[in-house]
């Protein structure tokens, strides 16, 4: 690979550990993502409660590699002229192309979402809007997955004030083991947070919610529903799935264009084993890491990969880890209280240092 240009686009997880391992090697890389500090997306709950969470200087992360990083938006790919177009119109070439640019909320067509919600991308805002309210009053937390679990325990602990309500289609935190959901529920209730279940949310108004069970009063509505890929993989040429994540083969390459390669939220990698592995933090920075390898030479062995735990913080003093198998089914065991709590903390905070 040596004297040839490679273009990294996202600064994620898997985007900022594929630059910074390919940039121990002899090519040259540019880092293309708007963000001068890294974003660590699985700490914006804590970021809406109000805690104060190190980002670290992408600057910093890539300290010592030979990675040019340009702070601007890529908006479009010209993929036969192997070149990337910016949000300031500059076209700049390469010769290996590297997207990450990852996953976004997905609005699931709900009438209302996108205007009346927060995002977890939003977590500043979200923060600034509950702290300048006039008075307390309900905050309603859209989605029973991971996300919308600790958004609303983090939520409910920083504001005793306020009434958070949990509100999911189906069941919050369904997909783990009968213990992990109980311990979960538990947390929740002793936090005061109120669980409705079985509510298909159909609009968000400015007065909250309107769902299949009846209407959620709510005066602030916070978004935690499903991820989708961002769509300029689709919208370039690449091929995609039917959710539009990149297909790729088992060393993450396009299967299209063999000059990209795809990691991250955004490529439907499948592991003998294992399936399709799902969008998370614990499934993009490996991507990121091999991908560094692979581009210097360093491995020639397809991507492997299995799980080991799935973490949820409960607020500050709690948390769950659940045990879980390497396909991702669940084992029945489960850490909780301080012990769980110490894991969570040491995964999160481990994270930004493992990038380099």
């Amino acid at each position: 690979m040596t004297g040839k240009h490679i273009v990294v686009i996202g600064a994620g997880y898997a985007g900022l550990s594929a630059a910074a391992g390919i940039g121990r090697g002899p090519d040259r890389v540019t880092l293309i993502a708007p963000e001068r500090r890294f974003a660590h997306r699985v700490r914006q709950h804590e970021i809406a409660a109000g805690r104060r969470v190190s980002r670290p200087e992408i600057a910093h992360v890539l300290r010592g590699r030979k990675v040019a990083h340009r702070a601007t938006r890529v908006v479009e790919l010209d993929l036969a002229g192997r070149k990337v177009v910016t949000e300031d119109g500059e076209r700049i070439a390469y010769d290996t192309l590297v997207y990450a640019l990852g996953s976004r909320v997905a609005w699931s067509g709900v009438p209302g979402a996108a205007e009346h919600a927060y995002s977890a991308d939003r977590a500043e805002e979200l923060h600034r809007r509950i702290a300048d309210a006039a008075a307390p009053g309900t905050i309603a937390v859209v989605g029973g997955g991971a996300t919308g679990i600790e958004l609303a325990a983090e939520l409910a602990e920083a504001h005793p004030g306020w009434q958070v309500r949990l509100v999911a289609s189906g069941q919050v935190g369904g997909w783990l083991s009968a213990r992990g959901r109980a311990h979960v529920l538990a947390v929740l209730g002793r936090l005061g947070v109120r669980v409705d279940e079985a509510h298909q949310v159909t609009t968000v108004t400015t007065a909250g919610l309107e769902t299949s069970a009846g209407p959620v009063r709510a005066e602030v509505v916070v978004w935690a529903g499903s991820l989708e890929p961002h769509p300029l993989a689709a919208e370039s040429g690449l091929a995609v799935t039917g959710s539009g994540r990149a297909v790729v083969d088992d060393h993450l390459r396009s299967v299209s264009h063999p000059e990209v390669y795809v990691i991250g939220d955004a490529a439907a990698v499948e592991v003998p084993g294992v399936g399709q592995l799902r969008m998370a933090c614990a499934t993009a920075q490996p991507q990121g890491r091999y991908l560094g390898r692979l581009l210097r030479g360093r491995t020639d062995k397809p991507f492997s990969y299995r799980y080991a735990v799935q973490c949820l913080s409960l607020g500050r003093g709690e948390a769950l880890v659940q045990l879980i198998h390497g396909d991702d089914s669940m084992r029945p065991g489960v850490v909780t209280g301080l012990a769980g709590r110490l894991v969570k903390a040491a995964i999160v905070t481990g994270l930004p240092l493992s990038l380099r």
